[in-house]
């Protein structure tokens, strides 16, 4: 069903000059108008986010990593229902939102990718359904919070909200901030869906975020060794390359995305979707048919080489780059541009050392600063001045490229903006 809420005048020509201003940046090849149409529709009407997400069912995806694929895996999913509108670009703050959905018009669901920062403020404008919380670590600390800050943000935001949330088990941080939702009577607020997403990367959860005693771990499962805080049961689990949901039934997941944390993602997007009504059997199919989301994963032939573009901004998201790619020549490329972040000591966090027998290359604004890294970890490497130059030194085949933002899109314009 359309949404048919009547919106005030001013948000009506808000949307309007939102549209515009989008369409007129795509035309002109200025931009995809994530960003722009979103930055002129609230200048008019402020509280145009609010107004275009009255009357939709809306599920928010939040996280350190994983947010762009994870929501478009769950849009996959929840499109069994109807037409979803969705941020597809990656553009996870207020602006974005407001403009994915003027430009969607009236669709009954919305699946919103949204930076950990603006949790908060985007739940309190949208009254999302449900929203799926991935992981919380380190990233771009030269103007980010630490983790711990984070996570106490979110726990703050979460706490007398009476939202459903979608949230990984494994994830210390994660489950802490989840897990104050009280009425004041003492009985809990709202539900919680623990995913068993994973964490591979456990460098920024060592310390309770509670009492701040020990974190230990035994295989799955973890504790505070100091309070309560321990791992809960969770619901949805991953077996191989299936999915089984809270019944026990096992949901063979066939991606075309790679690596574990893809069919992770995959858990959490079903897990968001049952929660509107879809069955598993009837959402796999539409995630089968997901290749690559604004580039990432996508496969590019060039000049005789099987080029596929990995997108890793920090060291959580390196450890699974690495895991995802194969064992082929592999372009590494890092700039420290404003969206990446100014301070690249966060390398020094990442062990290169899985590279290492392969052919390395490496380029982007910060080359040098990688150079030393890897001579840290005796991976021996190639510097290049161009992607040009780093294709006629790969040999014919496969070749990964492992990029962090800004030096990502820089090579995607290179590979005529792939998607």
């Amino acid at each position: 069903m359309p949404v048919t809420n009547r919106k005030p005048l001013r948000a009506v020509l808000a949307t309007s000059v939102s549209r515009g201003a989008a369409a007129l940046s795509r035309a002109t090849g200025r931009g995809d108008g994530s960003v722009i149409g979103g930055r002129l529709g609230l200048i008019i009407d402020p509280d145009l986010l609010a107004h275009l997400s009255a009357g939709r069912e809306i599920a928010l995806i939040s996280g350190t990593n994983g947010k762009t694929t994870t929501t478009r895996l769950t849009t996959a999913a929840v499109g069994v229902l109807g037409p979803v509108a969705t941020t597809s670009y990656g553009a996870n703050m207020p602006t974005g939102h407001t403009s994915a959905l003027a430009k969607a018009g009236d669709t009954p669901y919305a699946v919103l990718e949204v930076d950990e920062h603006y949790l908060a403020q985007v739940m309190a404008a949208t009254h999302p359904k449900v929203i799926a919380l991935l992981n919380l670590s380190r990233d771009q600390l030269d103007r980010a919070k630490e983790v711990a800050m984070m996570a106490q943000l979110w726990r703050d935001a979460l706490r007398d909200q009476p939202v459903h949330l979608v949230a990984n088990a494994d994830d210390p941080m994660v489950v802490w901030a989840a897990s104050d939702q009280r009425h004041p009577s003492g009985a809990p607020l709202t539900t919680v869906t623990w995913v068993a997403a994973g964490q591979r990367w456990h460098e920024d959860s060592w310390v309770c975020p509670e009492c701040g005693g020990a974190i230990s771990r035994s295989g799955e499962n973890w504790s505070c060794t100091s309070c309560e805080l321990h791992r809960p049961s969770p619901q949805w689990t991953l077996d191989g390359d299936a999915v089984v949901a809270p019944d026990g039934s096992r949901h063979v997941v066939a991606l075309q995305l790679p690596g574990r944390v893809n069919r992770a993602n995959a858990a959490t997007a079903l897990a968001v979707a049952a929660h509107f009504g879809v069955r598993p059997a009837d959402a796999l199919p539409r995630l089968a048919e997901v290749t690559s989301i604004a580039g990432r994963y996508a496969q590019v032939e060039r000049d005789g080489r099987a080029i596929r573009l990995l997108l890793a901004k920090n060291p959580a998201g390196w450890l699974e780059a690495f895991d995802m790619a194969d064992q082929a020549p592999t372009l590494l490329s890092i700039n420290a541009r404003d969206p990446d972040g100014l301070d690249t000591s966060w390398l020094f966090d990442v062990d290169f050392a899985p590279l290492a027998g392969r052919q390395v290359l490496i380029t982007g604004d910060r080359a040098y600063d990688l150079a030393v890294r890897l001579e840290v970890n005796d991976v021996p490497f190639q510097h290049v001045s161009t992607f040009a130059q780093a294709i006629a030194a790969a040999p014919p085949g496969r070749l990964e490229v492992i990029a962090n933002y800004t030096a990502f899109q820089d090579i995607r314009a290179e590979l005529d903006r792939v998607n």
